[in-house]
């Protein structure tokens, strides 16, 4: 819970210390530009909000590494992928889509203190515990907010801890692990095809760079 409460508050912070220029600046989601990410994460934010208060009576069916799925990379046509952009449009200017966040993304943070990690809630027909879910959010925030400042060289990066613990999961998620010489950042980015990697990373990588990237869904 500590660290999802880390990762969503050094993303949200991030985000409100944005000049307004950089909204209309692309991200490191493909086809997207950060306004459409920061609408995504308003989305987000109401999917923790609503799973928190979802109760399952059943066992657990999925866990923090267990919950993601690997899917193919995006290519900008799935119909939610391309009504993002339409969404946050309507915003307008960058403060509405500034306080929308800071309003249901406080309340979400809110919420996930409150809860009790051992309870169970039910999200995606599947079920898991709250303190599982939450864990993988913070995978969900550090890769969003990687993407986030893709291009913008003043923004603020994730904290260390958070990158450190987005690694090892997506390290459990691709059942190996990367290379020690990749700094977590690097891991991330070159993990989940945001970054190519170099020929010197590629040769680090050995059969593992045969396999990606692994993209969550």
């Amino acid at each position: 819970m500590d660290l999802f409460l880390r990762s969503w508050t050094a993303l949200r912070t991030a985000v409100a210390e944005l000049p307004d220029e950089d909204f209309e600046r692309p991200s490191g989601c493909t086809g997207w530009l950060v306004r459409d990410l920061v609408c995504h994460l308003v989305i987000d934010a109401q999917d923790v909000l609503i799973t928190l208060v979802t109760p399952a009576d059943t066992e657990p069916t999925v866990d923090a590494v267990t919950y993601w799925n690997l899917v193919e990379p995006p290519t900008g046509e799935d119909p939610l992928d391309a009504l993002i952009p339409r969404l946050a449009a309507a915003y307008g200017e960058p403060r509405w889509l500034k306080f929308h966040l800071a309003d249901v993304g406080s309340a979400a943070g809110r919420a996930a203190q409150l809860a009790d990690p051992a309870a169970r809630v039910g999200t995606r027909d599947e079920v898991l515990t709250v303190g599982d879910y939450l864990s993988a959010y913070v995978v969900e925030w550090t890769l969003h907010h990687l993407d986030l400042i893709a291009h913008l060289s003043s923004a603020a990066e994730p904290p260390a801890e958070t990158l450190a613990a987005a690694r090892v999961s997506l390290e459990k998620i691709a059942g190996a692990p990367f290379p020690a010489s990749f700094s977590d950042k690097d891991a991330l980015l070159i993990g989940t095809g945001r970054r190519t990697p170099t020929e010197e990373e590629q040769a680090a990588l050995g059969d593992l760079a045969d396999r990606l990237p692994f993209v969550l869904g």
